[in-house]
């Protein structure tokens, strides 16, 4: 399957598994948390699916990989917030772990995105 658009990539797909994730577990927060921790890490979420888009239609690789690192800086910034709100006893802890594998798994696809576009344009100066 050629990739046509950024929706037919799984990096992608996985980030807006990891938003709409975010937003059930955040309603679930602390109504006074609506302008704190809800707001950070919806939008933090939502950040990486975003982004890859993004990037993707920008139609350039160098411009792609910048808003690949732009998409991994809001999956660490999630995962701080996740770690806030654990310590605020905000969450179900194994949603939480949930949330730390999706985090994982997207930062080393993103990675490992970086270096296949990096790649392809070495063999394509060859």
């Amino acid at each position: 399957m050629s990739i046509q658009s950024y929706k037919d990539l799984i990096v992608w797909n996985k980030g807006i598994d990891l938003a709409v994730l975010i937003y059930k577990t955040t309603s679930l927060f602390p109504k006074e948390e609506r302008y704190g921790l809800i707001s950070q890490m919806n939008r933090a979420a939502t950040s990486v699916s975003a982004n890859i888009a993004e990037g993707w239609s920008r139609n350039s690789n160098g411009s792609f990989i910048q808003f690949l690192n732009i998409a991994k800086g809001s999956l660490a910034e999630l995962d701080t917030f996740l770690i806030i709100s654990e310590k605020l006893k905000f969450g179900d802890q194994e949603k939480n772990n949930q949330i730390l594998g999706l985090i994982t798994e997207l930062q080393k696809m993103i990675e490992s995105l970086k270096k296949t576009i990096v790649i392809k344009r070495v063999k394509s100066k060859e």
